[in-house]
């Protein structure tokens, strides 16, 4: 039997603002425009999670997504909902709070609880807003 792929999405509201300290404000705002805004900006986040496994023979699940759901709140949303990301998470703290930096950092989070619980983490999307995203695949290739 081939593996399945299956997604569960979450969503979450967060501030942050992409701001290097090292660099002058000219700078910031050249790189970075209207994200460096020093009084923040925010997003409606949406996040993917993709989990690969075979169907299990008794549920015919490869994860049940009740507790791939709990696993997210408690690792991921809870943490980052109606947060900075600059200012609020600590599993950001240092870290430049752009939705790349962001997405690895949530797969770090997960990779080993979703291991635990069923399945292999293979794919995180998060979607920043309507017309940027980013995916991540645990720095493998796409699938």
């Amino acid at each position: 039997m081939k593996a399945i792929y299956i997604t569960r999405r979450e969503t979450f509201n967060a501030a942050h603002k992409l701001w290097r300290e090292d660099w002058s404000e000219q700078k910031n705002w050249e790189v970075f425009g209207k994200c460096s805004n020093h009084n923040w900006h925010g997003h409606n986040f949406e996040l993917f999670v993709t989990v690969k496994g075979l169907p299990n023979p008794d549920t015919g699940f490869v994860i049940n997504l009740k507790d791939l759901s709990v696993l997210l709140k408690e690792q991921v949303i809870e943490e980052l909902d109606h947060r900075n990301l600059n200012l609020d998470v600590p599993f950001m703290k240092d870290v430049l709070a752009s939705t790349e930096n962001l997405a690895i950092a949530i797969w770090d989070r997960i990779y080993l609880p979703i291991q635990k619980v069923g399945g292999e983490l293979v794919k995180i999307k998060l979607v920043e807003t309507e017309n940027n995203y980013v995916e991540y695949y645990g720095g493998k290739e796409p699938i």
